[in-house]
């Protein structure tokens, strides 16, 4: 797992070296029709969609589009699975820009079996949404997309998985191409396509100075559920593509646990019940094998130990103070919970009005919510997103605070939530951090705490 983390931040400081360079380099791209990636070099080959629909590879899918193309077949046991989980991700953070100006396009490599029908039902399984096509077509025009993009891989009997599970990304208007690992981080990747695809005309601008942000402290367990586990999985958030992790340590055997996480392939192939009726219940999505060691999958059973004690803990100290204060916080809540989504999604259209709620609601804890209702006032009065951002700390802080004297709960299945790079706690509804400071850029960078902080208000 160590030296898995040591090449994955070799390999980011590699790609975002090669990003610079090119950026660079591409400073006035000139335009692809004419030019060495335009309709000269890419092949013109039909093609089938999940849908049905024949689409030409030049004309209709590459010409003056943002695109990521990948190499896939529906019944790979190994990287596929967690290759499309992780565009998936990739789709989700890049929201309404799929299908408007990016698109995604995942090829069969077996088109014998990966018929329109197949790749519909596959794509189906990981919540492909607009955008996003899954691709079919005679094997040899495959091929020769395959080669022409280098993602070709000779075949290789030591590789079982078939293929390189990468990705290669472009602007067909501006001639900027890219090959990624396929299973690289989401944000990363979702960063590189939406934002130095096209010249970084969309790009945010830092709202932070790097100055401030803390040391790296990386906990060997969580680095590989994020990298393995967290594109399928959540731990306390709710089914996925797979089941929720919450406690599966305590209702799962330690070994079957080690055994199915290393290699799950084999426990499929020996009929193991439990692996059977997973894949039956999730809709035949297969776990892959990604090569982990007994020791990666142990590091792995011990971050979702810890991370299931810690939503037990967070959900328990709740239900304890809603209890002993005979009373919540829950009408003061609906109103802030839809400011924290709106600041999460990088929004603040409506958060006046919600503020307008929470301070009248507010009012009606006499003295308790006076804190809340300024901080409120402050919300409505706020112009853009990093006044906005400002007001809402100073209202969860109050929040917290009225809590934390009086006793009162918050409501159900709301929880506390800390980011470590903006040294701020909110609140917010389920166990899947949602950041409402860092919003669509690091939305989900933060951790869930069991305990209301002591806070100066």
């Amino acid at each position: 797992m160590r030296r898995t983390i040591i090449a994955g931040i070799a390999l980011g400081i590699v790609l975002m070296s090669a990003v610079v360079g090119l950026a660079r380099a591409r400073r006035a791209p000139a335009a692809a029709d004419g030019g060495r990636w335009g309709s000269g070099y890419f092949p013109n080959v039909t093609l089938t969609t999940q849908d049905g629909t024949p689409v030409r590879f030049y004309d209709d899918l590459v010409k003056g589009k943002i695109v990521a193309i990948s190499l896939m077949y529906t019944t790979c046991k190994y990287a596929c699975p967690l290759e499309t989980a992780r565009m998936a991700q990739v789709a989700k953070l890049l929201g309404d820009r799929m299908g408007r100006d990016v698109f995604f396009y995942s090829i069969t490599i077996d088109p014998e079996h990966d018929t329109p029908q197949v790749l519909k039902a596959y794509a189906e399984k990981f919540h492909a949404g607009p955008g996003w096509m899954f691709l079919t077509g005679k094997a040899s025009d495959i091929e020769l997309i395959s080669r022409k993009l280098g993602l070709y891989s000779e075949p290789n009997p030591n590789n079982p998985d078939g293929h390189t599970p990468a990705l290669l990304i472009g602007n067909e208007a501006t001639g900027q191409w890219m090959r990624n690992g396929a299973t690289d981080n989401a944000k990363f990747l979702a960063r590189t396509i939406g934002d130095w695809l096209n010249s970084w005309q969309t790009a945010k601008k830092p709202t932070q100075s790097y100055a401030t942000v803390p040391a790296l402290n990386l906990d060997a367990g969580e680095y590989g559920f994020r990298t393995h586990c967290a594109a399928c999985h959540t731990i306390g958030g709710g089914d996925n593509v797979g089941p929720d992790l919450r406690d599966v340590t305590t209702r799962r055997d330690r070994v079957w646990l080690s055994r199915f996480i290393a290699a799950p392939d084999r426990l499929l192939a020996e009929g193991d019940p439990a692996a059977r009726a997973l894949v039956a219940k999730y809709q035949q999505a297969l776990m892959p094998n990604l090569g982990l060691s007994r020791g990666d999958a142990d590091l792995l059973i011990d971050f979702m130990a810890k991370q299931s004690r810690a939503v037990a803990a967070a959900t328990a100290s709740a239900a304890v103070r809603a209890s002993a204060a005979g009373g919540t916080l829950a009408p003061v809540m609906t109103p802030y919970l839809g400011i924290q989504r709106a600041l999460s999604a990088d929004r603040i259209d409506g958060i006046r009005d919600r503020a307008a709620e929470v301070g009248v609601q507010a009012a009606k804890l006499g003295p308790d919510g006076a804190a809340m209702q300024a901080a409120a006032s402050e919300v409505q009065r706020a112009g853009d997103l990093v006044a906005a951002r400002a007001a809402f700390s100073r209202l969860s802080d109050a929040i917290l605070s009225c809590a934390k004297r009086s006793g009162r709960g918050f409501g159900e299945a709301v929880t506390i939530a800390y980011c470590p790079m903006a040294h701020k706690y909110w609140l917010q509804k389920g166990e899947q951090v949602r950041n409402p400071f860092l919003g669509t850029r690091m939305v989900e960078c933060g951790r869930i705490t069991a305990d209301i902080p002591s806070l100066t208000n």
